[in-house]
Protein backbone atom coordinates (compact mmCIF):
# COMPACT_ATOMS: atom_id res chain seq x y z
CA UNK A 1 0.00 0.00 0.00
CA UNK A 2 2.79 2.40 0.61
CA UNK A 3 3.86 2.00 -3.01
CA UNK A 4 0.60 2.99 -4.01
CA UNK A 5 0.53 5.56 -1.76
CA UNK A 6 3.71 7.01 -3.34
CA UNK A 7 2.26 6.81 -6.59
CA UNK A 8 -0.55 8.67 -5.97
CA UNK A 9 1.34 11.49 -4.46
CA UNK A 10 3.72 11.84 -6.78
CA UNK A 11 0.44 12.62 -9.42
CA UNK A 12 -1.13 14.67 -6.98
CA UNK A 13 1.03 17.97 -8.28
CA UNK A 14 0.14 17.66 -11.54
CA UNK A 15 -3.96 17.55 -11.21
CA UNK A 16 -4.13 20.28 -8.55
CA UNK A 17 -5.74 23.67 -9.21
CA UNK A 18 -3.69 25.46 -11.43
CA UNK A 19 -1.63 22.45 -12.68
CA UNK A 20 -1.37 21.64 -16.19
CA UNK A 21 -3.79 18.53 -15.98
CA UNK A 22 -6.21 20.08 -13.04
CA UNK A 23 -8.88 18.69 -15.24
CA UNK A 24 -8.52 15.45 -14.78
CA UNK A 25 -8.41 16.08 -10.62
CA UNK A 26 -12.07 14.55 -10.45
CA UNK A 27 -10.44 11.41 -11.79
CA UNK A 28 -7.44 11.35 -9.38
CA UNK A 29 -9.56 11.85 -6.57
CA UNK A 30 -12.31 9.09 -7.69
CA UNK A 31 -9.57 6.50 -8.37
CA UNK A 32 -7.63 7.37 -5.53
CA UNK A 33 -10.62 7.14 -2.36
CA UNK A 34 -10.79 3.20 -3.97
CA UNK A 35 -7.87 2.56 -1.57
CA UNK A 36 -7.30 5.45 0.67
CA UNK A 37 -9.81 7.71 2.73
CA UNK A 38 -10.53 11.20 0.80
CA UNK A 39 -7.71 13.92 1.27
CA UNK A 40 -10.56 16.82 2.08
CA UNK A 41 -12.11 15.75 5.70
CA UNK A 42 -14.57 17.59 8.30
CA UNK A 43 -13.16 19.77 10.26
CA UNK A 44 -12.31 18.78 14.35
CA UNK A 45 -15.31 20.62 15.83
CA UNK A 46 -19.22 20.17 15.45
CA UNK A 47 -22.04 18.09 15.73
CA UNK A 48 -20.94 14.51 12.84
CA UNK A 49 -23.27 12.02 11.75
CA UNK A 50 -21.08 9.42 10.80
CA UNK A 51 -22.30 6.05 8.84
CA UNK A 52 -20.65 3.36 7.39
CA UNK A 53 -23.25 2.80 4.67
CA UNK A 54 -21.69 5.06 2.05
CA UNK A 55 -22.55 4.88 -1.89
CA UNK A 56 -19.78 2.88 -2.41
CA UNK A 57 -20.38 -0.35 0.44
CA UNK A 58 -24.05 0.17 -1.12
CA UNK A 59 -23.12 -0.23 -4.43
CA UNK A 60 -20.36 -3.16 -3.76
CA UNK A 61 -23.34 -5.13 -1.71
CA UNK A 62 -25.49 -5.15 -4.46
CA UNK A 63 -22.55 -6.43 -6.46
CA UNK A 64 -22.07 -8.91 -4.34
CA UNK A 65 -25.81 -9.93 -4.21
CA UNK A 66 -25.48 -10.51 -7.89
CA UNK A 67 -22.58 -12.49 -7.84
CA UNK A 68 -24.71 -15.77 -7.57
CA UNK A 69 -26.51 -14.81 -10.83
CA UNK A 70 -23.26 -14.23 -12.50
CA UNK A 71 -22.16 -17.62 -11.78
CA UNK A 72 -25.10 -19.34 -12.67
CA UNK A 73 -25.41 -17.89 -15.93
CA UNK A 74 -21.88 -18.41 -16.66
CA UNK A 75 -22.54 -22.05 -15.98
CA UNK A 76 -25.74 -21.93 -17.63
CA UNK A 77 -24.30 -20.91 -20.95
CA UNK A 78 -22.01 -23.81 -21.10
CA UNK A 79 -24.68 -26.14 -20.05
CA UNK A 80 -27.10 -24.97 -22.58
CA UNK A 81 -24.94 -25.19 -25.34
CA UNK A 82 -23.53 -28.49 -24.56
CA UNK A 83 -27.15 -29.62 -24.42
CA UNK A 84 -28.00 -28.26 -27.88
CA UNK A 85 -24.71 -30.04 -29.50
CA UNK A 86 -25.49 -33.24 -27.79
CA UNK A 87 -22.82 -34.00 -25.24
CA UNK A 88 -24.36 -35.48 -22.06
CA UNK A 89 -21.32 -35.94 -20.05
CA UNK A 90 -19.75 -32.76 -20.19
CA UNK A 91 -18.48 -31.88 -16.67
CA UNK A 92 -19.18 -28.93 -14.51
CA UNK A 93 -15.76 -27.17 -14.62
CA UNK A 94 -16.18 -27.54 -18.60
CA UNK A 95 -19.53 -25.92 -18.79
CA UNK A 96 -18.72 -22.80 -16.49
CA UNK A 97 -15.86 -22.88 -18.46
CA UNK A 98 -16.68 -22.43 -22.04
CA UNK A 99 -19.84 -20.41 -20.37
CA UNK A 100 -17.08 -17.41 -18.43
CA UNK A 101 -15.44 -17.68 -22.32
CA UNK A 102 -18.40 -16.11 -23.60
CA UNK A 103 -19.50 -14.19 -20.40
CA UNK A 104 -16.06 -12.01 -19.47
CA UNK A 105 -15.83 -10.39 -22.47
CA UNK A 106 -19.52 -8.94 -22.50
CA UNK A 107 -18.65 -7.83 -18.72
CA UNK A 108 -15.10 -5.96 -19.71
CA UNK A 109 -16.97 -4.56 -22.67
CA UNK A 110 -19.71 -3.16 -20.13
CA UNK A 111 -17.30 -1.80 -17.41
CA UNK A 112 -14.65 -0.35 -19.79
CA UNK A 113 -17.22 1.28 -22.15
CA UNK A 114 -19.25 2.83 -19.52
CA UNK A 115 -16.82 3.61 -17.29
CA UNK A 116 -14.90 6.06 -20.01
CA UNK A 117 -18.46 7.79 -20.82
CA UNK A 118 -18.74 8.50 -16.81
CA UNK A 119 -15.22 9.49 -17.09
CA UNK A 120 -15.68 11.67 -19.79
CA UNK A 121 -18.95 13.97 -18.20
CA UNK A 122 -16.96 13.77 -14.60
CA UNK A 123 -13.93 15.72 -16.84
CA UNK A 124 -16.45 17.72 -19.01
CA UNK A 125 -18.43 18.26 -15.94
CA UNK A 126 -15.59 19.19 -13.29
CA UNK A 127 -17.88 16.96 -11.24
CA UNK A 128 -16.10 14.04 -8.58
CA UNK A 129 -16.98 10.46 -9.91
CA UNK A 130 -19.58 9.09 -8.91
CA UNK A 131 -20.20 4.94 -8.15
CA UNK A 132 -23.85 4.14 -9.57
CA UNK A 133 -22.02 2.47 -12.72
CA UNK A 134 -20.03 -0.03 -10.55
CA UNK A 135 -23.47 -1.35 -10.56
CA UNK A 136 -24.98 -1.04 -14.00
CA UNK A 137 -22.25 -2.63 -15.00
CA UNK A 138 -22.92 -5.98 -14.34
CA UNK A 139 -26.45 -5.45 -14.89
CA UNK A 140 -26.43 -4.96 -18.38
CA UNK A 141 -24.40 -8.25 -19.12
CA UNK A 142 -26.72 -9.99 -17.11
CA UNK A 143 -30.18 -8.97 -19.26
CA UNK A 144 -28.06 -10.02 -22.28
CA UNK A 145 -28.23 -12.92 -23.87
CA UNK A 146 -24.89 -14.67 -24.42
CA UNK A 147 -24.78 -14.49 -28.07
CA UNK A 148 -25.20 -10.80 -28.20
CA UNK A 149 -22.08 -9.22 -30.18
CA UNK A 150 -20.33 -7.57 -28.53
CA UNK A 151 -20.48 -4.29 -30.53
CA UNK A 152 -24.01 -3.85 -29.58
CA UNK A 153 -23.06 -4.46 -25.68
CA UNK A 154 -20.87 -1.20 -26.10
CA UNK A 155 -24.02 0.83 -27.93
CA UNK A 156 -26.42 0.24 -25.94
CA UNK A 157 -24.12 0.57 -22.76
CA UNK A 158 -23.04 4.00 -24.15
CA UNK A 159 -26.81 4.80 -24.94
CA UNK A 160 -28.15 3.99 -21.52
CA UNK A 161 -25.48 5.72 -19.26
CA UNK A 162 -25.91 8.72 -21.30
CA UNK A 163 -29.74 9.16 -22.14
CA UNK A 164 -31.17 6.87 -18.84
CA UNK A 165 -28.61 8.86 -16.51
CA UNK A 166 -26.30 11.77 -17.52
CA UNK A 167 -28.84 13.93 -19.26
CA UNK A 168 -30.68 13.87 -16.16
CA UNK A 169 -27.50 15.34 -14.12
CA UNK A 170 -25.61 11.75 -13.47
CA UNK A 171 -26.07 9.55 -10.40
CA UNK A 172 -29.07 9.41 -8.05
CA UNK A 173 -31.06 12.35 -10.96
CA UNK A 174 -32.30 9.52 -13.59
CA UNK A 175 -35.63 8.71 -14.09
CA UNK A 176 -35.42 5.29 -16.11
CA UNK A 177 -32.83 2.30 -15.10
CA UNK A 178 -29.79 2.26 -16.45
CA UNK A 179 -29.60 -1.17 -17.33
CA UNK A 180 -33.14 -1.95 -18.79
CA UNK A 181 -32.84 1.54 -20.82
CA UNK A 182 -29.73 -0.34 -22.57
CA UNK A 183 -31.46 -3.56 -22.89
CA UNK A 184 -34.42 -1.79 -24.44
CA UNK A 185 -32.41 0.48 -26.61
CA UNK A 186 -31.28 -3.10 -28.65
CA UNK A 187 -34.43 -4.63 -28.39
CA UNK A 188 -36.34 -2.09 -30.76
CA UNK A 189 -33.20 -1.24 -32.46
CA UNK A 190 -31.28 -5.01 -33.18
CA UNK A 191 -34.06 -7.04 -32.17
CA UNK A 192 -32.84 -10.27 -34.53
CA UNK A 193 -29.84 -10.55 -31.74
CA UNK A 194 -31.50 -10.75 -28.54
CA UNK A 195 -34.26 -12.19 -29.11
CA UNK A 196 -35.54 -15.63 -31.29
CA UNK A 197 -35.03 -19.35 -30.54
CA UNK A 198 -30.78 -19.50 -31.61
CA UNK A 199 -29.77 -16.44 -29.77
CA UNK A 200 -30.00 -17.77 -26.47
CA UNK A 201 -27.34 -20.45 -27.09
CA UNK A 202 -23.72 -20.47 -28.15
CA UNK A 203 -23.36 -22.84 -30.86
CA UNK A 204 -20.19 -21.49 -32.12
CA UNK A 205 -19.25 -23.62 -35.48
CA UNK A 206 -21.05 -26.17 -34.35
CA UNK A 207 -24.00 -28.22 -35.08
CA UNK A 208 -27.34 -28.55 -33.29
CA UNK A 209 -28.81 -32.15 -32.74
CA UNK A 210 -31.63 -32.69 -34.50
CA UNK A 211 -34.96 -31.35 -33.09
CA UNK A 212 -32.80 -28.81 -30.99
CA UNK A 213 -35.22 -25.73 -30.30
CA UNK A 214 -33.80 -22.99 -28.01
CA UNK A 215 -37.88 -21.22 -27.84
CA UNK A 216 -37.78 -20.24 -24.25
CA UNK A 217 -41.21 -21.06 -22.37
CA UNK A 218 -42.78 -17.58 -22.81
CA UNK A 219 -42.03 -17.84 -27.15
CA UNK A 220 -44.11 -21.34 -26.86
CA UNK A 221 -46.86 -19.38 -24.69
CA UNK A 222 -47.14 -16.93 -27.57
CA UNK A 223 -47.37 -19.21 -30.19
CA UNK A 224 -49.68 -21.58 -28.94
CA UNK A 225 -51.80 -18.34 -28.12
CA UNK A 226 -51.07 -17.71 -31.91
CA UNK A 227 -52.10 -21.21 -33.25
CA UNK A 228 -54.80 -22.32 -31.08
CA UNK A 229 -52.72 -25.25 -29.55
CA UNK A 230 -52.35 -26.26 -25.99
CA UNK A 231 -49.25 -24.70 -24.46
CA UNK A 232 -48.56 -27.00 -21.51
CA UNK A 233 -49.04 -30.12 -23.94
CA UNK A 234 -46.04 -28.82 -26.38
CA UNK A 235 -44.13 -28.44 -23.17
CA UNK A 236 -44.32 -31.91 -22.04
CA UNK A 237 -43.17 -32.81 -25.85
CA UNK A 238 -40.23 -30.53 -25.83
CA UNK A 239 -37.01 -31.94 -27.71
CA UNK A 240 -35.07 -31.94 -24.41
CA UNK A 241 -37.67 -33.60 -21.57
CA UNK A 242 -38.00 -32.33 -18.38
CA UNK A 243 -36.27 -28.74 -19.40
CA UNK A 244 -39.89 -26.97 -18.60
CA UNK A 245 -40.36 -28.54 -15.57
CA UNK A 246 -41.50 -25.64 -12.60
CA UNK A 247 -38.63 -26.98 -10.51
CA UNK A 248 -36.41 -26.76 -13.48
CA UNK A 249 -37.57 -23.48 -14.63
CA UNK A 250 -37.05 -22.66 -10.66
CA UNK A 251 -33.52 -23.57 -10.50
CA UNK A 252 -32.82 -21.95 -14.08
CA UNK A 253 -31.39 -24.50 -16.20
CA UNK A 254 -33.16 -23.43 -19.46
CA UNK A 255 -32.43 -20.95 -22.00
CA UNK A 256 -32.61 -17.07 -21.55
CA UNK A 257 -30.43 -14.02 -20.69
CA UNK A 258 -27.46 -14.68 -18.69
CA UNK A 259 -28.57 -13.69 -15.26
CA UNK A 260 -31.91 -14.02 -15.14
CA UNK A 261 -33.06 -17.89 -15.68
CA UNK A 262 -32.55 -19.04 -12.12
CA UNK A 263 -35.14 -17.82 -9.45
CA UNK A 264 -33.19 -19.35 -6.69
CA UNK A 265 -29.88 -17.20 -7.51
CA UNK A 266 -32.20 -14.52 -7.53
CA UNK A 267 -33.83 -15.23 -4.28
CA UNK A 268 -30.50 -15.70 -2.84
CA UNK A 269 -29.48 -12.18 -3.87
CA UNK A 270 -33.15 -10.80 -2.50
CA UNK A 271 -32.34 -12.44 0.76
CA UNK A 272 -28.83 -10.44 0.46
CA UNK A 273 -30.59 -7.34 -0.05
CA UNK A 274 -33.21 -7.49 2.52
CA UNK A 275 -31.34 -8.65 5.16
CA UNK A 276 -28.37 -5.52 4.51
CA UNK A 277 -31.05 -3.02 4.40
CA UNK A 278 -30.40 -2.37 0.38
CA UNK A 279 -33.42 -3.37 -1.60
CA UNK A 280 -36.97 -2.80 -0.45
CA UNK A 281 -38.73 -6.70 0.37
CA UNK A 282 -42.09 -4.46 -0.12
CA UNK A 283 -41.16 -4.19 -3.79
CA UNK A 284 -39.82 -7.38 -4.30
CA UNK A 285 -42.96 -9.08 -2.48
CA UNK A 286 -45.74 -7.26 -4.56
CA UNK A 287 -43.93 -7.63 -7.69
CA UNK A 288 -44.23 -11.27 -7.06
CA UNK A 289 -48.12 -11.01 -5.87
CA UNK A 290 -49.34 -8.82 -8.73
CA UNK A 291 -47.92 -11.42 -11.23
CA UNK A 292 -49.21 -14.02 -9.46
CA UNK A 293 -53.03 -12.33 -9.22
CA UNK A 294 -53.03 -10.94 -12.65
CA UNK A 295 -52.23 -14.73 -13.98
CA UNK A 296 -55.25 -15.75 -11.81
CA UNK A 297 -57.17 -13.41 -13.33
CA UNK A 298 -56.21 -14.62 -16.63
CA UNK A 299 -56.71 -18.36 -15.63
CA UNK A 300 -60.44 -17.47 -15.09
CA UNK A 301 -60.71 -15.52 -17.98
CA UNK A 302 -59.01 -17.69 -20.25
CA UNK A 303 -59.70 -18.30 -24.33
CA UNK A 304 -56.21 -19.95 -25.51
CA UNK A 305 -53.68 -22.15 -23.08
CA UNK A 306 -51.67 -19.37 -22.52
CA UNK A 307 -53.94 -17.67 -20.97
CA UNK A 308 -54.90 -20.70 -18.79
CA UNK A 309 -50.96 -21.22 -18.20
CA UNK A 310 -51.08 -21.77 -14.16
CA UNK A 311 -50.55 -18.47 -12.66
CA UNK A 312 -47.20 -19.70 -10.48
CA UNK A 313 -45.58 -20.52 -13.62
CA UNK A 314 -45.31 -16.92 -13.97
CA UNK A 315 -43.33 -16.48 -11.36
CA UNK A 316 -40.47 -18.69 -12.85
CA UNK A 317 -40.66 -17.80 -16.13
CA UNK A 318 -38.62 -15.16 -17.97
CA UNK A 319 -36.63 -12.48 -15.83
CA UNK A 320 -39.58 -11.84 -13.70
CA UNK A 321 -37.64 -12.56 -10.77
CA UNK A 322 -34.58 -11.06 -11.34
CA UNK A 323 -36.62 -7.86 -12.49
CA UNK A 324 -38.25 -7.71 -9.53
CA UNK A 325 -35.22 -7.89 -7.36
CA UNK A 326 -32.11 -6.43 -9.16
CA UNK A 327 -34.15 -3.67 -11.40
CA UNK A 328 -37.54 -2.15 -9.76
CA UNK A 329 -35.91 -2.34 -6.45
CA UNK A 330 -33.65 0.57 -7.70
CA UNK A 331 -33.71 3.01 -4.99
CA UNK A 332 -33.45 6.03 -7.32
CA UNK A 333 -35.94 4.92 -9.82
CA UNK A 334 -38.57 3.24 -8.00
CA UNK A 335 -40.75 4.53 -5.59
CA UNK A 336 -40.25 6.17 -2.76
CA UNK A 337 -43.14 6.03 -0.05
CA UNK A 338 -43.63 2.82 2.15
CA UNK A 339 -47.68 2.74 0.22
CA UNK A 340 -46.07 3.61 -2.89
CA UNK A 341 -43.89 0.97 -3.11
CA UNK A 342 -46.29 -2.14 -2.86
CA UNK A 343 -48.39 -0.28 -5.34
CA UNK A 344 -45.34 0.41 -7.70
CA UNK A 345 -44.37 -3.23 -7.46
CA UNK A 346 -47.92 -4.57 -7.73
CA UNK A 347 -48.36 -2.93 -10.98
CA UNK A 348 -45.24 -3.95 -12.37
CA UNK A 349 -46.41 -7.58 -11.88
CA UNK A 350 -49.66 -6.69 -13.04
CA UNK A 351 -48.01 -5.22 -16.66
CA UNK A 352 -45.63 -7.50 -16.61
CA UNK A 353 -48.35 -10.35 -17.26
CA UNK A 354 -50.68 -8.08 -19.38
CA UNK A 355 -47.48 -7.42 -21.71
CA UNK A 356 -46.67 -11.05 -21.84
CA UNK A 357 -50.33 -12.71 -22.58
CA UNK A 358 -52.04 -9.97 -24.94
CA UNK A 359 -49.09 -8.60 -26.48
CA UNK A 360 -47.51 -11.43 -28.84
CA UNK A 361 -44.45 -9.11 -29.89
CA UNK A 362 -43.23 -8.57 -26.19
CA UNK A 363 -43.54 -12.27 -25.07
CA UNK A 364 -41.28 -10.76 -21.99
CA UNK A 365 -42.75 -7.93 -20.60
CA UNK A 366 -40.87 -7.44 -17.57
CA UNK A 367 -38.55 -4.58 -18.67
CA UNK A 368 -41.21 -2.53 -20.19
CA UNK A 369 -43.42 -2.81 -17.25
CA UNK A 370 -40.47 -1.90 -15.04
CA UNK A 371 -39.45 1.33 -17.41
CA UNK A 372 -43.34 2.09 -17.81
CA UNK A 373 -43.55 2.43 -13.61
CA UNK A 374 -40.09 4.07 -13.31
CA UNK A 375 -42.27 7.01 -15.27
CA UNK A 376 -44.86 7.14 -12.51
CA UNK A 377 -43.40 6.30 -9.59
CA UNK A 378 -42.77 9.65 -8.50
CA UNK A 379 -46.72 10.82 -9.37
CA UNK A 380 -47.51 7.47 -7.46
CA UNK A 381 -45.42 9.00 -3.99
CA UNK A 382 -47.26 12.45 -5.30
CA UNK A 383 -50.21 11.09 -4.20
CA UNK A 384 -49.66 8.91 -1.42
CA UNK A 385 -47.71 12.20 0.16
CA UNK A 386 -51.10 14.40 -0.92
CA UNK A 387 -53.02 11.72 1.20
CA UNK A 388 -51.23 11.74 3.90
CA UNK A 389 -51.33 15.24 4.19
CA UNK A 390 -55.51 15.33 4.08
CA UNK A 391 -55.55 12.62 6.86
CA UNK A 392 -53.14 14.71 9.05
CA UNK A 393 -55.31 18.15 8.45
CA UNK A 394 -58.14 16.16 9.15
CA UNK A 395 -57.15 15.50 12.54
CA UNK A 396 -55.57 18.67 13.16
CA UNK A 397 -59.35 20.25 12.30
CA UNK A 398 -60.97 17.78 14.77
Amino acid sequence: MKLLQNLFDSIKPHVEKGAKYEKLHTLYEGHRTIFFKPSLTTGPTGVQVKDAADLKRVMFTVIVALIPCLLFGMWNAGHQHFLATGVVNATFISKFLLGAGQVLPILIISYGVGLGVEFTFCVIRNHPIEEGFLVTGILIPLVMPVTIPLWQVAMATIFGVIIAKEVFGGTGMNILNVALTSRVFLYFAYPSQISGDMVWIYLGDQVPVDGFSGATLLSYGSAAAANGTDMMAGLSGHWYGGMFDFWNLFLGAIPGSIGETSVLMCLIGAAILVFTGVGSWKIILSVFGGAWVMGLIYNLAGTNSFMLMPAHYHLVVGGLAFGAVFMATDPVSAAQTEIGKWIYGFMIGVLTVIIRISNPAYPEGIMLAILFMNVFAPLIDYYVVEAHKKRRLKRATI
